[in-house]
């Protein structure tokens, strides 16, 4: 597997090479809703940008995730949950916070990453407004190491021209005191139907996530990355205990490169 080798020469850097997907300023907004049997309910909305910033003195960049509830969901159980990574210039993962701000409950996580010792650190820093509640520090010696966030950057970096269906491509996610395990698992290419009018050319990953929050390991999510040189997520699915969350490409700005994995089709009169 051409990728995966290309990835074990890297590893210890751990610089994802995804640099020539975007431009700084690049959006990318998404519908979210929760699916349960035949019920499919709006539950919010999410965006995903990309800047130029400076991090310990240094040129870099910055890439954040925006999350808010709504409609019935937002009266229900209403969420504010943001997540921002600073990257190097290389985009080597440097700092990661998630905020979390759920019915009136405050909490961060902070990751700070360190290399060395051909190994990946993750220093875990989860507290609320009153206390500490994990200090410790995450290692990997075998691959990659990220947030959940920064796991988009590295999907979007694959090569897909010389994948073979099943190949996959091994990472860590730290989350609080966990290393947990996932895999992308190359599903071939395939065509998201978002209306009569509306398709997008795509190719399909499943994501093998070894985690309680999970119903099933083996296929616990699926994305569909747009079949152009943005390499955007155009839906995502992920399984839960009850039901499922489904993510939708809605629109973008800023984007590199033309959005050709749309299709638009003409009316029929």
């Amino acid at each position: 597997m051409i990728v995966g080798i290309a990835m074990g020469v890297n590893i210890m850097a751990q610089s994802i090479p995804v640099r020539d997907r975007f431009n700084p300023g690049e959006i990318t907004y998404y519908d979210l809703y929760f699916k349960w049997g035949v019920i499919m309910s709006h539950a919010g909305n999410a965006s995903i940008s990309m800047q130029s910033t400076t991090y310990a003195s240094k040129p870099g960049y910055f890439y954040r995730l925006l999350f808010n509830t709504s409609g019935l969901f937002e009266k229900v159980y209403k969420m504010r949950d943001t997540i921002d990574n600073y990257y190097s210039s290389n985009m080597q993962l440097l700092f990661s916070q998630k905020r979390v701000n759920e019915n009136d409950y405050y909490l961060v996580d902070d990751l700070t990453f360190s290399y060395g010792n051909n190994r990946v650190y993750a220093h875990s820093h989860r507290y609320t407004l009153e206390k500490t509640k994990i200090d410790t520090v995450l290692v990997s010696s075998k691959q990659y190491m990220f947030d959940m966030l920064a796991s988009t950057l590295y999907l979007r970096s694959l090569e897909w021209d010389n994948m073979q269906v099943g190949d996959t491509f091994p990472f860590n996610v730290a989350i609080g005191r966990d290393r947990v395990n996932i895999r992308f698992r190359y599903a071939g290419q395939q065509v998201v139907e978002r209306s009569e009018t509306l398709k997008y050319r795509t190719h399909h990953f499943y994501v093998d996530i070894f985690d309680d929050a999970f119903t099933q390991s083996k296929s616990a999510a699926e994305l569909w990355i747009g079949d152009d040189d943005n390499h955007l997520p155009v839906k995502i699915r992920a399984k839960l205990k009850i039901g499922a969350v489904e993510v939708y490409y809605r629109n973008a700005g800023g984007l590199r490169y033309p959005l050709t994995s749309r299709v638009n089709i003409p009316k029929k009169r």
